[in-house]
């Protein structure tokens, strides 16, 4: 029977960029499970799962639009280097409270001797993904 949006699934995946590079894996860890269509994960990971039945496997590439979603310019940003208690490094992930009150997550860019450059954007914002996806539960729902 073939999985449908609702259905509770549970597949072992491996994720690549176009160059090769694993991002991620389920290998030697239990399977991702996810609920089809309730936006658990990246849409056209969704899409892909969708119609498979147990024991089918895949492999799709996703376009970012349809994973993280393009390399937004405006969601990089500078702001004064004092605003750190210790002293940045770049690459460090850090975590931030908007106005609204609501945790942004940002990686440090660049550390400058003033200023330091966050960028917004998820790591794999502006990449196409690809996924080797196994379906090998699913739960009806």
């Amino acid at each position: 029977m073939p999985a449908k949006p609702g259905d509770t699934v549970r597949v072992h995946y491996r994720g690549t960029l176009d160059d090769g590079t694993e991002f991620d894996s389920s290998a030697g860890h239990d399977p991702l499970e996810f609920t089809i269509g309730a936006g658990q994960v990246i849409p056209g990971f969704d899409a892909a799962v969708d119609g498979l039945s147990v024991g089918d496997s895949v492999k799709v590439t996703i376009p970012c639009a349809q994973a993280y979603g393009e390399r937004q310019e405006e969601a990089v940003q500078q702001v004064p280097r004092d605003m750190f208690n210790e002293e940045p490094t770049e690459g460090w992930l850090v975590e931030l409270a908007a106005p609204e009150g609501q945790r942004l997550a940002a990686m440090i860019a660049e550390v400058g001797s003033d200023t330091v450059t966050l960028d917004f954007n998820h790591p794999m914002a502006g990449k196409d993904l690809t996924f080797e996806i196994e379906l090998v539960e699913l739960i009806e729902g």
